[in-house]
């Protein structure tokens, strides 16, 4: 049966970033691993759809990545006495993936790699959000606010530097780990964060992003199982899938966290979720993202019939402003603090912001708005148009404009 368009391109989504990792991590050089596996992809567009769908697509497709790796070392004036040892490690590869019917999963080694301290740490978590989880170099620019032409550049350079400096692909040391596991988990949060308030269907993309997100959690987890982080990142994660249900009305509108129906939310989810924390809880190593799931945590006893504890919620988001200067944590204080101690204390703690550090972060804006709609309308409207503007969520930025609309 003949491929389709669409059959090469779900397995695209699917397979392609364990392809490229496994492909870097047998050659040593990243940039290259996904020239080859962007060849192999046109030479599928045009085989597949009049041969048919290969019995075994990705080891196809490792198979035309190989000879491009090679053929383009080969040719190479720097590397060209590189050229054997490639072949014999892509060959390797090849009879590596015959042998059962999936090939390793290197995407954590990866992480690992472009976390080394030879990267330079700007450079770090962009690199993993491009090469582990697919991110365009546009998108991620836009997240770290700078322009595209110069995250390309970054990104270009970090992965000359892999090959360059030979980095191993290989999960450190214990006595290594530290330097580089904050990177890794910081990457996963990211890319998860990116989705994390998205609706059943708004964006099937940034959907499967956030599960590739989830599953490099759960990887890491198991590969690092008394490592108390890794454990917090996937509570976290937990908690916010449990909850998922209950974006969307009936009309798949989306809603925001204190307007969900908690009998919609996954009661199985969030005890797993909180056995997972106090596991993690009992290293008695306090860090980011066992803060991150404390509070999440308390979101979550709603779905017990309990009231949200603002007050521990506000305690849980100080004790996390001490450990990030992330502007997400500073504006979720301020909502909290608003919950607990009244409006005029969460704009308080929003005006305490530097106005560069939050000018273009859309959080704040939408918190600003909500908090002014009774004091002053006028001034919440603007909030409102300037959150729309920085929305990149269709769904969300039409909540924002029912918001927006129910002004007096």
């Amino acid at each position: 049966m003949p491929a389709t368009g669409e059959t090469i391109a779900r397995i695209a989504r699917e397979s392609t970033r364990r392809l490229v990792a496994f492909l870097a991590a047998r050659s040593g050089d990243l940039a290259a691993s996904e020239d080859a596996l962007a060849d192999a992809f046109a030479v599928a567009l045009e085989t597949w759809p009049l041969e048919g769908l290969p019995a075994r697509p990705e080891a196809w497709l490792l198979t035309v990545a190989r000879r491009r790796l090679i053929d383009g070392h080969r040719h190479g004036e720097v590397r060209e006495e590189a050229a054997p040892a490639l072949r014999w490690l892509a060959e390797n590869a090849l009879a590596e993936a015959a042998e059962s019917e999936t090939f390793p999963d290197e995407r954590l080694k990866l992480m690992f790699v472009c976390a080394h301290p030879a990267i330079d740490p700007a450079a770090r978590t962009p690199l993993m959000l491009q090469a582990v989880l697919g991110l365009d170099a546009a998108t991620i620019a836009e997240a770290f606010l700078v322009k595209p032409a110069a995250m390309g550049q970054r990104l270009s350079r970090a992965k000359a530097k892999i090959r360059d400096a030979a980095i191993p692909f290989e999960v450190p040391a214990s006595m290594r780990l530290p330097e580089r596991l904050d990177a890794v988990l910081q990457a996963i949060y990211a890319a998860y964060g990116l989705s994390r308030d998205e609706v059943a269907g708004a964006d099937p993309g940034r959907r499967e992003l956030s599960l590739a997100a989830f599953e490099l959690a759960g990887l890491l987890h198991r590969l690092l199982p008394e490592e108390p982080e890794a454990a917090g990142l996937l509570a976290l994660m937990m908690h916010c899938e449990a909850r998922r249900p209950g974006r969307q009305d009936a009309e798949g509108n989306y809603l925001p966290l204190s307007e969900q129906d908690p009998s919609r939310w996954s009661r199985e989810g969030i005890w797993q979720a909180d056995r997972l924390l106090a596991r993690a809880a009992e290293a008695r190593r306090l860090g980011r993202f066992q803060l991150e799931a404390a509070i999440q945590s308390c979101h979550s006893r709603r779905a017990h019939g309990g009231e949200t504890d603002w007050a521990a919620i506000t305690t849980f988001y100080e004790a996390l402003c001490r450990q990030t200067r992330a502007a997400g944590a500073w504006v979720a204080r301020a909502a909290a603090l608003a919950q607990w101690r009244g409006v005029e204390e969460g704009l308080r703690a929003l005006d305490e912001l530097p106005l560069p550090v939050v000018a273009d972060y859309q959080a704040y804006w939408a918190l600003r708005a909500h908090l002014l709609r009774q004091r002053d309308p006028e001034a919440a409207a603007e909030a409102y148009r300037q959150a729309m503007h920085l929305c990149r969520d269709a769904a969300m930025r039409e909540f924002l404009h029912r918001r927006l609309a129910e002004l007096p």
